[in-house]
């Protein structure tokens, strides 16, 4: 073999060697698998994660907003019931009584509320309301007749304030300008219904447990508040200022009664003048504050 033959064995021989090297070498390498992603798509990923991740805490406190609003609406919904329940059961109890003419002793403590509640707040004043109403809807259904014998009595003391009139139950337990603003909205819902019947032609009897000795300062404070007109006012003898107030109104219906008058309507705030024999006639019972009822037997005071 010629030297360039020997020349060309040791260089393929080399290359052959170094092939194998390569090989082995390149077993050593092992190929890994993975996803290749750059460091902006990275950054909207992980964006994209907190994003979901706010919007998921947003959501959790979203509900739990909605259920607290759900059970104070909720606790409101049973706190109304429970009031009206409880405004049902003194209101019964006043009713109650006011027909057995029972000392406010006899009430329970909590309706105490109730009562502040039942003027503060308005209702007295639509149960006042009310009642007018139903009797300015009878009235409109009736007419008197020409011989001026068919009268409507009215208990005079409507119209006068209350603090001298009553026994003073309600001052117990509710501030005097609450107890007070409930005798003036009486007073205004009484001269309501007063016009009203002497528009209509009724002749008005008016009927007082003052006694007679205080007729002028009486006529004087009616005539004040704009109540004049009527046919009569009634007031205590020197011979009945120790009577009974529901003797003394039964006793004033039936003299009525037997000098031919026939009686329509008796209308009063107080239960005195709305029982008793001689109760033919339509009753208008006008509401009072809850737990001020009983009226006094014998009421002097000249303050009007």
């Amino acid at each position: 073999m010629s030297a360039y033959g020997h020349q060309m064995e040791r260089e393929y021989s080399a290359q052959s060697l170094s092939s194998t090297g390569d090989s082995e070498m390149g077993s050593r390498y092992t190929t890994e698998t993975g996803i290749y992603m750059s460091s902006f798509a990275a950054m909207v990923f992980i964006s994209g994660l907190v994003t979901v991740g706010v919007s998921m805490m947003a959501l959790l406190i979203s509900l739990a907003v909605m259920l607290q609003s759900c059970e104070n609406r909720n606790s409101g919904v049973l706190q109304t019931y429970k009031d009206i329940d409880l405004y049902g059961y003194c209101k019964n109890y006043a009713l109650h009584a006011e027909l057995n003419s029972l000392d406010i002793d006899f009430f329970p403590a909590t309706c105490k509320d109730v009562a502040i509640k039942y003027i503060n707040e308005g209702q007295y004043m639509r149960d006042l309301n009310i009642t007018v109403s139903i009797a300015e809807d009878f009235f409109s259904r009736v007419r008197p007749l020409n011989d001026s014998r068919e009268i409507v009595l009215m208990d005079a003391d409507d119209f006068f304030a209350s603090e001298n009139l009553h026994s003073h139950l309600l001052m117990r337990w509710i501030d005097k300008d609450a107890f007070h603003d409930s005798s003036r909205v009486k007073n205004v819902f009484a001269m309501k219904l007063y016009l009203k019947l002497q528009a209509g032609g009724w002749p008005l009897i008016l009927i007082s447990r003052k006694p007679e000795k205080l007729r002028d300062d009486a006529i004087e404070h009616l005539a004040s508040v704009g109540c004049s007109g009527w046919s009569s006012l009634i007031m205590r003898t020197d011979s009945e200022t120790q009577m009974d107030s529901q003797k003394h109104f039964s006793r004033q219906r039936t003299a009525l009664q037997n000098e031919g008058f026939r009686i329509i309507a008796t209308i009063s705030s107080q239960m005195d003048a709305v029982r008793g024999p001689c109760l033919e006639e339509r009753i208008f019972k006008l509401p009072t504050p809850m737990f001020s009822y009983k009226m006094e037997d014998n009421v002097e005071s000249t303050n009007l």
